[in-house]
């Protein structure tokens, strides 16, 4: 039987994350270096990528470089994926995490906005799966899809009269589709022995919308907790998906929003 520090080691695992040096992604390339994998780092940010993976590889001792990618381009993505192999000689681990979108209402949404949210949120995640999926396959590999409390539960419209912050129709609609895309691949994909699964972040607010106090106040009041999520809440579900320590688990897609969808 294996020891609970057996479960959920990933030395000599390869893991590709989309978005990985953004505001999320960071903390769960710092979790997955900590437990031995190499880490590789999508982003359209290529110089940005280059220099949080010098850090990582120094702070861990893991091999941790990045790669130039687009989710919305195929071809981009092969690139990426090719390069991985060419390195590594395996993919184990899968995490879509890239995401950028546009800030809008209902009523401010053009047909271009909308059609470009979806590309990204949830086109990009079926991209980027469909290319993995053959390097996976040689490893029974693991997916771990990024969705949002959004895509299971309607923002509260009151939240954000007079401010900036409003959320757009496209954002939950892509979410809920990844879940159930999820779901999905776990089921087509378990021959192969793929594991698939989804979480759900909750209030991760960051930027300038922090120092907002009024609306950051209204957040911590929708949970349960009182209190807006910091990137390495994520650090402790990223490992358990990531690694042997979820190996009974697909399909599933956890809530890590401090409560907020439990009322």
């Amino acid at each position: 039987m294996k020891s609970l520090e057996g479960l959920f080691d990933l030395k000599g695992k390869t893991v590709f994350i989309t978005g990985g040096a953004g505001y999320l992604g960071t903390a769960m390339c710092e979790a997955l270096a900590e437990l031995g994998a190499n880490v590789v780092i999508g982003s359209r940010d290529k110089e940005k990528c280059a220099d949080f993976a010098k850090a990582l590889a120094e702070k861990f001792g893991v091999e941790v470089s990045g790669v130039q990618l687009d989710i919305t381009n195929p071809e981009s993505i092969d690139d990426a994926l090719a390069a991985i192999d060419s390195k590594h000689g395996r993919l184990d681990v899968l995490i879509n995490n890239a995401w950028s979108g546009n800030k809008n209402s209902f009523d401010s949404i053009s047909v271009e906005d909308w059609k470009y949210d979806i590309d990204v949120c949830l086109n990009g995640v079926f991209y980027t799966t469909k290319q993995a999926a053959p390097y996976l396959k040689k490893t029974k590999g693991v997916i771990v899809n990024v969705a949002s409390m959004y895509g299971h539960v309607a923002p509260d419209y009151k939240m954000y009269v007079g401010t900036e912050h409003v959320n757009p129709p496209s954002y939950g609609a892509a979410k809920a589709g990844v879940i159930q895309l999820t779901k999905y691949l776990a089921s087509f994909l378990s021959p192969d022995g793929i594991r698939v699964n989804a979480i759900s972040p909750g209030p991760f607010p960051f930027g300038d919308i922090l120092h907002n106090e009024e609306f950051i106040g209204k957040l911590e009041q929708k949970t349960m907790l009182g209190r807006i999520g910091t990137p390495e809440d994520l650090k402790g579900i990223i490992a358990l998906l990531c690694s042997d320590a979820s190996r009974y688990m697909t399909g599933q897609n956890i809530c890590v929003d401090g409560g907020w969808a439990a009322w």
